[in-house]
């Protein structure tokens, strides 16, 4: 059996210890003679499951007692109309600060359930190159949250800070984060949002889920008459169970925090292997003559590297060579094209070595 490098942006490389396990306890898991895809998902069996995957992510992400965590269905795309159907029940304006195509969406979305939302701070004047700055975010008088997104997946633009989520008044309000493309990739202060959301096919597990960690007073924030499943509330009340969850997914995604607390050791020591991934391949880029990163140094994910070629006819050989020597997806996304190496938590120090080899060589012979 031959194991690929995987780049792809989602669904991601899950980790070989994780896949393994999950193989190992496939027809039977740990003598109860069926599968965890077959269990009931209100069996005593699979309630433990789910009950330790919870609490492995509360201590990786050292999640205050006053959150919910949320395990439910519809991806992040989902999540873009259940904010604001939970977040503008008390009146209000959505605020965002847009930083590339998912924010966009985001904001899209809020437009046309409820009509208006406000672009507190935008990076489209850079060229989406760099996040705004805390002075350039300007919530409007009414705002009832502020949504920003961690991590461009497409774009790879990363804020660098954690905004702070204030009015002209001086009240603050929460803050809401899209994280799908850079939670579990090292610490962080759950604290200082309100609610948090993230699509699972990238450092969580496979596709299929979605989490949703929630700060308890924003519960009781929700508009009437939305679709029942969308309800932090009533998913919190029934333990994410209110219909028959994505019960392998989850499962799976156990699987994954327990590789995080074990094998790896925690996400600080994710974090340090993250940052020597990407400053390999950032250093790589910034010393050729054929490739480049737009995105101003500060502002550069870790998860999401996208580059462009000098001459793009270049572009349909290198991804074929590439494939060839086994490195994976690695084509940009189809709205800004060029190449985009995705590097999450299950993606090996050793792929990246390898991308960064076949680089230099691809520019030695071709550029």
């Amino acid at each position: 059996m031959t194991r690929h490098f995987n780049f792809c942006a989602g669904p991601a490389a899950l980790s070989t210890a994780v896949l393994e396990r999950a193989r190992d306890e496939m027809l039977d898991y740990r003598g109860h003679g069926l599968s965890v895809m077959e269990m009931s998902h209100r069996s005593a069996e699979y309630v433990a499951i789910a009950e330790k995957a919870e609490a492995d992510l509360r201590e990786l992400l050292a999640i205050p007692a006053n959150y919910r965590v949320l395990f439910t269905q519809g991806g992040a795309t989902q999540q873009f109309a259940a904010v604001p159907y939970n977040l503008l029940g008390n009146g209000g304006t959505a605020n965002f600060v847009d930083t590339g195509i998912w924010s966009r969406k985001a904001i899209a979305e809020s437009r046309h359930l409820f009509g208006d939302a406000r672009v507190a701070a935008s990076s489209e004047a850079s060229g989406n190159t760099r996040v705004p700055q805390q002075g350039e975010i300007e919530l409007s008088h009414d705002a009832a949250y502020l949504h920003v997104t961690a991590n461009e997946t497409i774009g790879g633009l990363a804020f660098d800070y954690t905004p702070r989520a204030v009015r002209p008044d001086g009240g603050e309000v929460p803050l809401v984060c899209d994280m799908s493309s850079s939670i579990l990739s090292g610490p962080l202060d759950v604290s200082r949002y309100g609610v948090i959301y993230a699509g699972a096919q990238k450092n969580i597990g496979p596709a299929g889920l979605v989490v949703v960690i929630v700060r308890d007073d924003l519960l009781e924030r929700a508009r009437p008459g939305m679709p029942m499943l969308f309800g932090y509330k009533t998913l919190a009340e029934g333990g994410s169970m209110v219909n028959t969850p994505a019960t392998y997914s989850w499962y799976l995604a156990g699987l994954v925090f327990e590789w995080l607390r074990h094998d790896i050791g925690g996400l600080p020591a994710m974090e340090a292997i993250n940052a020597r991934k990407a400053a390999k391949l950032y250093a790589a880029i910034d010393g050729s003559e054929l490739y480049s990163n737009p995105i101003a140094p500060a502002n550069r994910s870790r998860m999401n590297v996208p580059f462009v070629l000098a001459d793009e006819r270049l572009d349909k050989p290198f991804l074929a060579e590439a494939e060839q020597a086994g490195l994976l997806n690695l084509k940009g996304h189809r709205s800004v094209g060029g190449m985009r190496a995705s590097l999450y938590n299950a993606v090996p120090e050793a792929a990246v070595d390898a991308l960064i080899d076949f680089m230099a060589d691809f520019e030695n012979r071709k550029g």
